[in-house]
């Protein structure tokens, strides 16, 4: 029977099926000989074992077609990123941290920004038009007056969907409200610090129907892309390929080099000073870690 792992917690892993429901599982200790790792997203085909109660083993596992290290989920067809208009208000390094994770990992992603209820001075807008400008796709939203929730919806239909974002944005209360019902445990927002407890405690696939599901994650803060050079950041950025190959100097990384369009461009105005602030910081922090390789 073939299914797709939903959940795995402590070796067992859980196994949606269409028609039957979730089962849970043990993998095959040939797996473990093989150096494979059953993963949340994977398909897969399994053996029951206790019909009663609904016990099964994990037999094959079918190629995947991605595999994301951070979060480590397999088979996602895009991510939503997920931050709050105000309380907390967005962080523009953060956020072009997952956004560089995603690009770097070939995952096409579009952006949401949730708690448009608290939006009293057209900063909704603001962010919108500087990541609609690099060619993202950006949706405003309010889970509290279930504001956009219907374009949502139709984002996320018959799509498995990598949802990342910081604690306190309203995930959880994105999912209740994708859901209908409040299934996820939900955290008060932190007086002291104005920013959310992390409920999320481990990767899981939420399902809205059969084939529309959502992998919800912690929230993270560091670059974490395995042998990404500070050279390629740049490819990272869609709003800088316009200008490649047009800098005085070959292989321009835009951060010192006279004659970089890329920074002519933002000198004009046609590129956010947010977005390149946060590129040089990405890029220092890549040159660090490689230093400290070396």
């Amino acid at each position: 029977m073939r299914g797709r792992i939903i959940k795995g917690i402590a070796g067992f892993y859980y196994v949606f099926t269409v028609g039957s429901g979730i089962w849970q599982c043990r993998a095959r200790g040939i797996f473990r000989k093989d150096g494979k790792k059953p993963l949340v997203g994977d398909e897969v085909e399994i053996e029951i074992t206790d019909e009663a109660d609904r016990e099964a083993s994990v037999t094959e596992i079918y190629p995947r077609k991605n595999e994301l290290i951070r979060p480590s989920v397999a088979n996602v067809d895009q991510a939503m990123i997920l931050f709050a208009i105000a309380s907390p208000d967005p962080d523009a390094l953060l956020l072009d941290r997952f956004l560089v994770m995603m690009e770097r990992q070939n995952v096409p992603v579009f952006l949401c920004f949730n708690k448009l209820d608290l939006d009293g001075g057209g900063l909704a807008e603001h962010w919108k038009q500087i990541y609609e400008s690099c060619g993202y796709d950006v949706l405003l939203l309010s889970a509290r007056m279930d504001t956009g929730s219907d374009e949502l919806r139709a984002r996320l239909a018959g799509k498995i969907t990598v949802m990342a974002g910081p604690s306190g944005v309203g995930k959880s209360s994105i999912t209740n409200l994708m859901q209908g019902t409040d299934v996820m445990e939900t955290g008060e927002i932190s007086r002291k610090l104005r920013r959310g407890k992390n409920t999320t405690r481990h990767s899981e696939l939420i399902m809205l129907d059969d084939t529309t599901m959502i992998c919800d994650t912690p929230g993270f803060t560091s670059l974490y892309i395995p042998d990404m050079k500070k050279e390629d950041l740049r490819f990272c950025y869609p709003e800088f390929s316009e200008y490649e190959g047009t800098c005085r100097f070959s292989g321009c990384v835009h951060i010192s080099e006279p004659g970089c369009a890329v920074k002519a461009a933002l000198q004009a105005g046609r590129i956010a000073n947010e977005r390149y602030s946060s590129y040089k910081k990405l890029y220092q922090e890549l040159d660090d870690q490689e230093k400290r390789r070396y």
